[in-house]
């Protein structure tokens, strides 16, 4: 294998010791680089491949920047990033690594979204498989690779693929988004212009194990806004419109953000609480 596969880790241990079982079931990387955005990380596993811990001491979740000091301690022609909270499936590495082969864009892999409770010890890749919700929104093929429509925007970083030559070309993540929202929309969109497809592939695909989730993200609120402002700065369309019209009815910013986002006030502790998905909500 001539593969990395890039995770980053913020106290999410046991997710990150699943991501590795996944890793390790099937064809496995040439490495994997581990980017430690917390702190006192618990020992790794013995594992059939080499696995480099990289240092990122930051406050917040500065994913642009923890991406890209993943990829500068890669040495491999093909990077994958997969956030820690995925399991890949036994083929995936095998799978991405001949789609990036083949063509050269930001291939994404279908999700089955876990819900709570679905990984145990001595899980097995057919019970996630059948437990596994499919986004609504991304169509993928059954097998072979497809275009994202209809548009970049349906990039994810959750897990995809890229040769290292294309993600330097690009630029990588644009460091400048700060903390959480649209960097890897912004990345989507800049590897659209400069002709770099986003593509989507069937077949090997990655479970997303349950953790609580916010809608909206009102922990990261501060984080979308700043950066919804700049993604509309530099490519003149509001991403997470969502999210932010849901910040608008709770009074946090302005009913007219679409002039520009004033913050009136942030969430208060009983808003984020109420924005608790319930377990049983897979996304």
């Amino acid at each position: 294998m001539s593969t990395t596969v890039i995770t980053l880790n913020k106290g999410r241990d046991a997710h990150l010791a699943r991501l590795l079982e996944g890793l390790a079931r099937g064809a496995p990387p040439a490495a994997c680089v581990v980017v430690e955005i917390g702190n006192d990380p618990a020992p790794l596993p013995d594992l059939p491949f080499p696995a480099v811990r990289v240092p990122f001491p930051h406050d917040g979740l500065p994913l642009a920047a923890a991406r890209n000091a993943g990829r500068r301690a890669a040495r491999t022609d093909t990077l994958i990033f997969l956030d820690v909270d995925c399991i890949p499936s036994a083929g995936l590495v095998a799978g991405l690594e001949q789609a990036v082969a083949e063509h050269d864009g930001l291939i994404c892999c279908e999700i089955g979204y876990l819900p709570a409770g679905a990984v145990a010890d001595g899980w097995q890749e057919a019970d996630l498989d059948g437990l596994g919700h499919p986004h609504p929104v991304r169509a993928f093929p059954p097998a072979g690779v497809v275009t994202a429509a209809p548009q970049a925007g349906l990039f994810w970083s959750l897990a995809f693929a890229v040769r290292a030559e294309t993600y330097d070309r690009l630029g990588g993540f644009d460091e400048s988004f700060s903390g959480y929202g649209a960097e890897d929309t912004d990345l989507a969109f800049r590897a659209e212009k400069a002709g770099v497809p986003i593509l989507f592939l069937g077949g090997p695909r990655a479970y997303h194990q349950h953790h609580p989730g916010y809608d909206p993200p009102l922990q990261h609120f501060r984080d979308i806004v700043a950066n919804a402002s700049r993604f509309q700065a530099r490519h003149g369309l509001w991403p997470m419109d969502g999210w932010l019209d849901a910040f608008a009815r709770l009074g946090l910013i302005g009913a007219d953000w679409r002039e520009g986002i004033e913050i009136l006030r942030d969430p208060t502790p009983g808003e984020m609480a109420a924005a608790r998905l319930p377990d049983d909500r897979p996304f």
